[in-house]
């Protein structure tokens, strides 16, 4: 563990004393927690399985379903430690949250949730969007937080008088961890636009939102109504009693532990993958996928297909975000281990995995003739509100594993690929390397290699962003209580966590680019087929 650089004995004294730094990140299908010591590397890991459910049109989460994963999470963990060194892990220095971006949780004046948690995944704010977008001069997606707001505004929701304050997942367990309605400025970039240049919202926006809701009269004002926002490196709040139990019910894990500004996976991954400056990217695959690529310039116009947000520290960071990923791939994997089963064969989900991909490698260029359009949901960057899953093949293709799980995975950066297309290729923007991270990396070298080829630059993998947000997370907690409280954050990463840390990477091949590249010419024509997939009625 480690790589070696911490013993037992040292980690031991660590995790007594309270030498550590906590985070957890609530991810779409999972959520974890890492612990890590005073080299900044994972010492432990814990792990809660969840996923979303789809509830009267609304892709959403139970709180109930938080707080049983935020706590089935931080047991896993607790048993790990105690596992591995023998102590129980009562403190720590520092501890963070992170979760999925975007989304709505609005409470009332008593705190009660008005309606039930919609995610990142709803595509239900079309109008609404749509009209902000106008209004602002600036891209807000169907997924953001005012985006929400303002549908259920537009909708007439009776929900919308009683309102006091709206905000994210990421915030939501902070606020009720420490008591502190606040978010880091990355997550906080996906609720609502951001200024770089103040470190807060976008003034002129505020007032223009304003106006456009004058004629309500509701009592509540948006600057008050959203979380406050709170820099990187900077305490915002201590766990209390009532938080400590929340998270740990035992009352083993004690009270006064400080956190750093809770914050969205797309930033955290950021810090993991140490992409936070100009020129730099992270891609993060997993139930969704996205790219983050640190900006030198503002976009010479504005893109349906991107996203501004900001980087942990402010800057401003050009993101692709998709709905679709590795859900429809994982659903062909267990039809395949299904077949085996029938077989009597017993196939580690681990291994099946790195199988199908080895196939992949040995599949034609261009998948020979079969494209798969992956959407289990709507997919905004295409234009579509919902999603039906289709395989399509030509009658002289190849049907075979090979070329079926190589469009598999094409087809989990397909839509990415459309609009970093308009970024690399059409805005010039310069990106030296991408690095990777998620659950579509875990298995070596093929997503790697595919993804090189779809966005025809090099990627890497870093040994160390295994751990993914949760280990993100943890890494700004540390940030947070620094000694050096004039050290930038990216001198902590580079200086104290990354400097000789290795990993992989792959440039891209040329054959691979050609060949994506004639798949994503039948990927574009195959969503005529997806359009009228989604307007049948099974």
């Amino acid at each position: 563990m480690n790589d070696g650089r911490t013993s037992i004995n040292i980690a031991q004294e660590h995790i007594g004393n309270g030498k550590t730094s906590l985070g957890i990140e609530l991810g779409s299908s999972r959520i974890k927690s890492v612990l890590i010591g005073a080299d900044h590397m994972p010492l432990a890991v814990g792990f809660h399985d969840w996923e979303n459910r789809f509830e009267n049109g609304v892709w959403t989460y139970g709180l109930d379903d938080v707080w049983n994963g935020v706590r089935g999470s931080f047991k896993n963990l607790s048993d790990n430690v105690a596992e591995k060194y023998g102590v129980k892990l009562t403190t720590a220095a520092s501890a963070g949250v992170s979760a999925m971006m975007h989304g709505y949780l609005p409470f009332d004046r008593s705190g009660e949730l008005l309606v039930p948690f919609r995610t990142w995944r709803n595509t239900t704010t079309e109008a609404a969007a749509a009209r902000l977008t106008d209004a602002f001069r600036f891209n807000i997606p169907q997924r953001w937080s005012i985006a929400h707001l303002y549908q259920a505004i537009l909708g007439g929701e009776e929900h919308v008088e009683r309102l006091e304050f709206f905000t994210t997942l990421a915030g939501y367990v902070h606020w009720k961890l420490t008591g502190e309605r606040v978010l880091g400025i990355g997550d906080a970039s996906g609720m609502f636009p951001v200024d770089p240049e103040t470190g807060g919202y976008n003034g002129r926006m505020i007032e223009t939102f304003s106006d456009l809701i004058a004629d309500k009269n509701y009592a509540w004002r948006l600057r008050e109504a959203l979380p406050a926002i709170v820099p990187a490196g900077v305490e915002a709040g201590k766990l209390t009693e009532e938080g400590a139990l929340l998270l740990d019910p035992t009352g083993a894990f004690g009270a006064g532990v400080p956190f750093c500004p809770p914050e969205g996976d797309a930033g955290t991954g950021m810090v993991a993958t140490n992409s936070i400056a100009p020129r730099t990217g992270n891609v993060s695959a997993g139930t969704s996928i996205f790219a983050m690529t640190v900006l030198e310039r503002d976009l010479s116009a504005v893109y349906p297909e991107i996203d501004i947000v900001a980087t942990p520290c402010g800057d401003p960071v050009a993101m692709v975000h998709c709905n679709n990923c590795t859900t429809d791939l994982d659903a062909w994997v267990r039809l395949t281990d299904d077949l085996l089963k029938t077989f009597g064969c017993e196939v580690p989900k681990s291994a099946l995995y790195d199988k199908l991909y080895e196939a992949a490698l040995r599949g034609e260029p261009d998948c020979g003739g079969v494209v798969s359009v992956n959407y289990f949901s709507g997919e905004p960057v295409t234009g579509f509100t919902r999603g039906n899953p289709l395989l399509v093949r030509t009658p002289e293709a190849r049907f075979d594993a090979a070329n079926v799980m190589r469009s598999l995975l094409y087809s989990c950066m397909a839509t990415l690929k459309i609009g970093m297309d308009i970024l690399l290729k059409k805005e010039g923007v310069a990106l030296e390397k991408m690095l990777a991270h998620g659950g579509l990396f875990t298995s070596p070298v093929t997503a790697q290699r595919f993804m090189a080829a779809a966005l025809g630059v090099p990627v890497a993998l870093m040994e160390s962003a295994g751990e993914g947000g949760a280990w993100g997370i943890a890494l700004l907690a540390a940030f947070s209580v620094r000694a050096d409280k004039s050290e930038s954050l990216a001198e902590f990463l580079n200086g104290r966590v990354f400097a000789g840390l290795t990993g992989s990477c792959l440039d891209p091949v040329a054959g691979d680019i050609e060949g994506f590249g004639a798949y994503m010419e039948k990927y574009k024509a195959g969503l005529a087929i997806e359009e009228t997939a989604v307007s049948l009625d099974f």
